[in-house]
């Protein structure tokens, strides 16, 4: 993991998506379909939806790499895909999944991969509290 896995300093990224020019992509939150809880939020673009769909597996698109990315082809946390819920804009999506194996997340806390919304910011001090740390 790196710095900004790892760090309780807010530094959020705010130019993520002038960095992606020219890639036809739109933000998908991945949702566990048992838990609701929210556990990633990235990108697809068509060739990935459909690969989604007709896999049912969940499959994005890296837009650091500018490849199809299937979700659990190294790590084996691969993630059925259940429903996808499209929004009034038509511009995201959100997946319904549900894990088969593992997090989803490519960090861990004490050996245990997380999901990615790990840490919450302190609306005091602008600072992130992270939830494993109770």
């Amino acid at each position: 993991m790196g710095y900004i896995e790892e760090t309780n300093e807010l530094k959020l990224d705010f130019k993520k998506i002038t960095n992606m020019t020219g890639q036809e992509v739109i933000p998908v939150a991945i949702q566990n379909a048992d838990t609701n809880e929210v556990i990633l939020v990235a990108y697809t673009n068509e060739q990935a939806m459909l690969e989604s769909i007709r896999l049912r597996r969940l499959v994005l698109w890296s837009t650091s790499r500018n490849e199809l990315w299937h979700k659990g082809k190294t790590s084996g946390n691969e993630f059925e895909l259940t429903e996808i819920l499209v929004n009034c804009e038509q511009n995201s999506l959100v997946y319904k999944v549900r894990p088969l194996k593992g997090n989803i997340c490519h960090t861990s806390y004490q050996g245990v991969a997380n999901n990615c919304f790990y840490r919450r910011i302190d609306l005091e001090s602008m600072r992130l509290i992270n939830l494993n740390e109770k």
